[in-house]
């Protein structure tokens, strides 16, 4: 197996040299020839040379020279670097806008091959797990659709059929965008598919900027209208609308992401992107959610707190399940009991479910609900008052109580603001005046 590993090796790095040396024959050399040197010329070579047509087609010498001195400023902005040149060597143009890498070495190719790709089973081989080098499939951008779902969706779970407009490459001209694939050179970027924008900052110094061209959409050619496609009319896709079953899975979370892969918009040489849906929880009156648990909350009488109770609770998946309490055990306010195992389902382990908890409120009588010798024989069955001792003395003062309403303010005059406004005279008093006159 080492044998066979060594020789693939070679015969793979033999084969890359060969690529390179092919991707060099395809690639063009529009670069170069605006700049007027050649493939083999050196950084120096370069640098001359642009510095030659820069003085003879600056905008301030030559007013009309302004498309031609973006492209020279272009062409030098790659050439000059190291990286960029190279992969425009390799790849041309065309694959510097496709975000072409610098190419591949034999020993990623070899782990691309084993790591995954045609002998998906010898993940180890190779000398690495990367293949990073290797020069990708541009991919589109996903489509994102909120769902809004109820919380008996999520327990019960659910099929829901949802309506997508996108676009697909369009049958008629299979994504050409014309009758025959008959295209021509942009002439508003030369065909490079970028547009360069010069503006002059100060005397002496320009800002260059580049961005996609307008009129290609960066593709470098364009179609005419007599040629274009009688069906997408040129743009190479055409709308359409599909209907996806949405499968709301148990136990699934607000939020929860369900993928459709490569169900998104066409575009020709790119790779779909998915349709993601994104789940949205509708709000619930009764029932609230804390990741697999269920809350609710209960109003009990006094009778119900301190006798027992039974009440019948519809759950999300249509029972009717009875909660109940013996007698003899006391609900106080705002105790919580739970309910084992009557919660949400588990994602992807639907017969396991969390807790439902139920929180109590107590609801307490009206005021003379009762006779008085009802309430001194109620008195009798519950536990006995705390033991209380009335003082003697002249410092023993008894006081009423009365019903307080945050909201007014009358309820908070009292014995403190008698006393603030016996104050008050007394700083507006004689004493206080002739100090005031002094």
């Amino acid at each position: 197996m080492r044998t066979l590993i060594k020789v693939l090796r070679f015969n793979l790095s033999f084969s890359n040299l060969k690529s390179i040396s092919l991707f060099r024959k395809m690639a063009d050399n529009k670069l170069y020839d605006i700049l007027g040197v050649t493939r083999n010329s050196s950084d120096n070579e370069i640098k001359k040379q642009y510095r030659k047509l820069a003085k003879e087609f600056h905008p301030d010498k030559n007013p009309e020279a302004g498309d031609k001195f973006k492209e020279i400023s272009y062409a030098y902005e790659v050439l000059s670097d190291p990286k960029k040149r190279a992969t425009y060597d390799k790849f041309g143009l065309k694959g510097m806008q496709e975000g072409a890498h610098d190419g591949f070495g034999g020993d990623d190719l070899l782990s691309h091959l084993f790591g995954g790709g045609l002998f998906g089973g010898f993940g180890g081989f190779g000398g690495g797990g990367g293949g990073g080098g290797m020069r990708r499939r541009q991919r589109g951008e996903d489509t994102i659709h909120p769902l809004k779902v109820t919380l008996e969706d999520m327990y019960n779970g659910k099929t829901s059929k949802l309506q997508l407009s996108k676009n697909v490459i369009c049958a008629t001209c299979a994504g050409k965008g014309s009758k025959s694939g008959l295209t021509e050179k942009c002439h508003t970027c030369n065909g490079c598919g970028l547009k360069v924008t010069f503006r002059q900052i100060a005397p002496g110094m320009a800002q260059q900027t580049q961005s996609r061209c307008p009129d290609c959409q960066g593709e470098g050619e364009t179609i005419k209208d007599k040629d274009r496609c009688t069906s997408c009319r040129g743009k190479k896709v055409c709308n359409e609308t599909k209907i996806i079953e949405v499968h709301v899975d148990k136990g699934m979370k607000e939020n929860q992401k369900i993928f459709f892969r490569g169900e998104g918009d066409q575009q020709p040489d790119v790779e779909a992107g998915d349709v993601v849906i994104i789940l949205q929880q509708k709000p619930n009156e009764q029932f609230q959610r804390n990741g697999n648990d269920l809350h609710v909350k209960h109003s009990l009488s006094l009778t119900e707190a301190l006798c027992g109770f039974s009440f019948i609770l519809h759950h999300l998946d249509g029972r009717d399940i009875l909660i109940k309490q013996p007698a003899g055990e006391v609900v106080k306010p705002g105790d919580i009991k739970a309910v084992i195992g009557e919660g949400m389902p588990i994602y992807k382990n639907p017969f396991e479910k969390g807790n439902l908890y139920v929180a109590f409120e107590i609801k307490f009588p009206e005021d003379h609900f009762t006779s008085e010798a009802n309430l001194k024989a109620l008195e009798t069955l519950l536990p006995p008052r705390p033991e209380f001792t009335m003082p003697i003395g002249d410092h023993v003062e008894e006081v009423d109580l009365h019903e307080f309403d945050p909201n007014d303010r009358s309820s908070h005059s009292g014995r403190g603001e008698a006393y603030a406004s016996d104050d008050e005279d007394q700083m507006h008093g004689p004493g206080i005046h002739r100090c005031a006159t002094q």
